[in-house]
């Protein structure tokens, strides 16, 4: 039998660093309703300071470090791309504009040829 790469919190200072993140996201979303009669300057401000503190807390736990390391090898990653020139981007687009247009023809006449066939030929409907 297969094992499957599933990933768990494995301490207890990480379950609840994920507890308090999932707090303070809740928190966050609650002052701002429940300040519903303040400013909203200052609903906005309460708002992104206890999401600030929710990812602070969440980017100090294991999967927080796994993210910010899938982030930065994401980027590396990305250098190694190699992005085409202008003409070759252009002429790849033509390319594919070209085939678009043949193939819009080519399935507009098979329908056509279809329905001359069926309608005209075998029920001998005439238009």
């Amino acid at each position: 039998m297969a094992t499957s790469d599933i990933d768990t919190v494995s301490t207890s200072a990480d379950k609840a660093k994920l507890a308090a993140t999932g707090l303070l996201v809740v928190g966050g979303v609650a002052a701002f309703y429940l300040l519903g009669k303040q400013d909203l300057w200052l609903r906005v401000l309460v708002l992104l300071v206890l999401l600030a503190g929710a990812v602070g807390v969440f980017l100090t736990s294991i999967q927080g470090k796994e993210l910010v390391a899938f982030g930065q090898d994401s980027v590396k990653e990305l250098k190694k791309v190699v992005w085409p020139t202008r003409p070759e981007a252009t002429q790849m687009t033509l390319y594919v504009f070209a085939f678009v247009v043949i193939m819009a023809l080519f399935l507009w006449l098979t329908d056509k040829a279809l329905e001359w066939v069926i309608y005209d030929l075998v029920l001998g409907w005439k238009h």
